[in-house]
């Protein structure tokens, strides 16, 4: 797996601030949407980068798109890392 994607989707400060709003509670679009004050094809945008780095999952109810963090990619961030910085 390559982490690169998930690397550049952290690197954005509203990126982050999805994840985090995402770590508390499954949310529409709209929602998020609204805790910006960003157009909303920037925030599609933003959410698009997200689903691609795997680091959330998207699902249709009814008319709108629900949100969730994918914490199987976190897990594998952190196995990463840990390895990384282990000493041999």
């Amino acid at each position: 797996m390559s982490l690169s994607p998930v690397f550049k989707a952290l690197n954005d400060p509203t990126r982050r601030t999805i994840l985090e709003m995402l770590r508390k509670k499954d949310l529409s679009a709209g929602e998020i949407a609204a805790a910006f004050n960003i157009s909303a094809p920037s925030i599609s945008h933003h959410l698009d980068i997200l689903k691609n780095a795997n680091l959330v999952f998207a699902r249709k109810q009814g008319q709108f798109v629900i949100y969730s963090l994918n914490t199987t990619i976190m897990d594998e961030i952190i196995v990463w890392m840990t390895n990384l910085l282990k000493s041999d």
